[in-house]
């Protein structure tokens, strides 16, 4: 190339050299670098930063010296391994070439890494000031966990060691029902992954049967490298806006990861996450029975001291007799001013109304409203024409005439049955009279009047009297007959009225 700026002459005259468009001499320098430069590994600081509707990444990698300007295209852009920010120390693979538009070299960058883990832990600290000024690592934000949830939604590898960690240790604690969202949880599939998972259960409704009451992203531990995925701002900011309790259990204790600042909760290791998420059945257990023991024992302390106080009360009361002796006594007391009472009353109250409304009514207001009683019936009579009094009386004899013979029938009948009633009971009282029985040779002894039943009865010192059926003889002081009795002469007739009887209620007497 130096042979073609020589010249021929030293005059400065016509050059050897052919003649070149800019386009030829753009094409032969591409050519020159491209062939010089085809593959090749830069490492410097990420600049500027352009991302043009196109889908490109525009770029300049600096160091305190120079600056290289590079792109790197949109089929290429989602597949990097570290996506550049403005600041980063980057390692850029990727082969040079010119853009004649602009007369200047760049970098096709095919792949990009971030230069050592010191930059790893710069790039770190600088997204987690950003983020923590943004307050999505505040405390306030942070929820308490459920004490036992019913579902435990895991985000981890489907494959890996931690989820079988999770499941035995649950099983051992607290036995619960559990769901895996399978992530990839390294390499450039993880970040997308994981916030795309954490968004996932996230937007579950509640109620849903598949959506977790606390959810876990966990994965075992590795370098700043291997564990970057959990670093990125889209899963950050997935953890902080997740709506159900988060547990981060990323790599181990020493591990740290910008997620466990976003999450609820932080477990050093995925097994200290299970046990984060229940708790122990078997210390459950205890506790529960702890607590009915001293729930048992208070209740019975307090039904010990209940029934002392209630008999210290009891004794303060009085005996239930003295207390109703006294009702008792008021009760009798009153009853005896009681008619006393009701007197007084009845006399004020005859007083009051003489003195009160009912003393206006005179003899003199009586008759004066006797006479407005009679105006007013007078009028009333005048109302009624003789016409409809006569029509009424008429329809009234019409109606008294049927009942005036009916009772015609009954006035003679009534008479005849009482007649014959009257005959039947005379017939039947002579069956029954005791004069018959005489009649059939019993005789009735009376002495002083009253009928002797019993021979025990009978005073032989004294008359007595024996009717017989035609007859009554007296015994004792009259003359002798032939059998020893003394003769007398029969009782009028109207003398039988006058001989007593026993009960009054037997007009017969008794047949001994």
């Amino acid at each position: 190339m130096s042979d073609l700026l020589d010249d021929d002459g030293p005059g400065g005259g016509p050059s050897n050299l052919p003649e070149l468009t800019v386009s030829e001499l753009s094409a032969s320098v591409k050519r020159a670098i491209e062939g010089g430069f085809s593959r090749v590994r830069v490492r410097g600081e990420i600049g500027r930063v352009s991302r043009p509707r196109s889908g490109h990444v525009y770029l300049d990698l600096k160091d305190e010296r120079a600056v290289l300007s590079g792109v790197v295209w949109k089929g290429q852009a989602g597949r990097l391994s570290v996506q550049p920010s403005e600041g980063d120390e980057v390692i850029a693979t990727g082969r040079l070439t010119t853009f004649p538009g602009q007369s200047k070299y760049q970098i096709v960058i095919e792949d990009m890494t971030l230069a050592g883990e010191g930059a790893l832990l710069a790039k770190l600290e600088r997204l987690r000031k950003a983020l923590a000024a943004e307050g999505l690592f505040a405390e306030e934000r942070k929820r308490p966990l459920p004490f036992l949830p019913e579902l435990v939604g895991v985000v981890t590898s489907p494959t890996g060691a931690v989820i079988r960690d999770i499941l035995h240790r649950l099983a051992d604690r607290f036995p619960r029902r559990v769901v895996v969202w399978p992530v990839a949880v390294q390499g450039e599939r993880s970040a997308p992954e994981v916030a795309r998972a954490i968004r996932g259960f996230s937007a579950l409704p509640p109620g849903h049967p598949l959506r977790p009451d606390v959810l876990i992203v966990a994965r075992g531990g590795g370098s700043v490298e291997d564990l970057w995925g959990f670093n990125e701002e889209a899963v950050v900011r997935a953890a902080a806006e997740c709506s159900i309790p988060l547990i981060s259990a990323v790599g181990h204790e020493t591990d740290t990861t910008l997620i466990d600042f976003a999450a609820d909760r932080r477990a050093p290791t995925p097994t200290a996450a299970a046990e984060l998420a229940v708790p122990v059945r078997a210390d459950l257990s205890a506790q529960l029975s702890d607590l009915e023991n001293r729930r048992r024992r208070a209740a019975a302390r307090r039904l010990s001291d209940e029934n002392r106080r209630l008999r210290d009360l009891a004794r303060a009361l009085p005996r239930p007799e003295q207390m109703l002796a006294e009702r008792a006594q008021r009760l009798d007391a009153l009853a005896g001013r009681l008619p006393r009472a009701l007197g007084a009353l009845a006399t004020a109250k005859r007083a009051a109304a003489a003195r009160g409304p009912a003393a206006r009514f005179g003899p003199g207001l009586l008759a004066q409203l006797l006479r407005l009683r009679r105006a007013r019936l007078r009028g009333l009579a005048d109302r009624l024409s003789p016409a409809r009094l006569a029509a009424e009386t008429r329809r009234r004899r019409e109606a008294l005439t049927p009942l005036a013979r009916r009772l015609d029938r009954a006035g003679g009948a009534i008479p005849s049955e009482a007649r014959t009633r009257l005959d039947r009971a005379g017939r039947l009282l002579e069956t029954l009279s005791y004069k018959d029985t005489l009649r059939r040779g019993f005789a009735v002894v009376r002495q002083d009047g009253a009928v002797v039943a019993r021979a025990a009865g009978l005073d032989a010192g004294r008359p007595a009297e024996i009717e017989f059926h035609d007859a009554r003889v007296a015994v004792g002081d009259g003359p002798a007959t032939a059998d020893g009795a003394t003769e007398t002469t029969p009782p009028p007739r109207r003398r039988k009225r006058e001989i007593p009887n026993d009960d009054p209620d037997d007009p017969q007497g008794s047949l001994l």
